[in-house]
């Protein structure tokens, strides 16, 4: 058992189709959704998307212009227990709504999702500056 690299954390992270973005709010309680996502060197976008919400005021987002802290982790699970491994990125989070810096994010988002070039991301999109990559490996 091990701990990765922060590279390689970096590079399993990338091969997952999903993380879970942890957030806190303002009473200090977290909070954590599954997200879509697209990695750019030391940065992680996700946006909001056309998929049913109750409302485009999401928790996450209040939570993000209250504390900008964010963690997303991937991980892989296997029975053979001997092939998992988990990955996070640590980082500070900002919330972008200008069409123009929406944009290239957003192109990312679509390319890596299929789901996404029928109905692209309308946004706000979520920008992840990321200051720390850990991860654990069996071997």
């Amino acid at each position: 058992m091990a701990a990765l690299p922060a590279d390689v954390a970096r590079g399993r992270f990338a091969t997952v189709p999903v993380v879970r973005l942890a957030t806190v709010d303002a009473e200090g309680r977290p909070h954590l959704v599954p997200t879509t996502f697209a990695v750019d060197g030391d940065r992680v976008y996700t946006a909001v998307d056309h998929k049913p919400k109750n409302s485009r005021d999401l928790k996450r987002l209040r939570n993000i212009e209250h504390n900008p802290q964010v963690a997303l982790l991937a991980d892989h699970y296997e029975d053979e227990w001997e092939r998992l491994w988990w990955a996070r990125a640590d980082g500070t989070a900002r919330i972008v709504e200008e069409p123009d810096q929406m944009a290239g994010p957003i192109e990312l988002l679509v390319r890596r999702y299929p789901q996404y070039r029928e109905h692209r991301p309308e946004g706000p999109v979520i920008a992840v500056s990321v200051q720390h990559w850990s991860g654990w490996a069996w071997r």
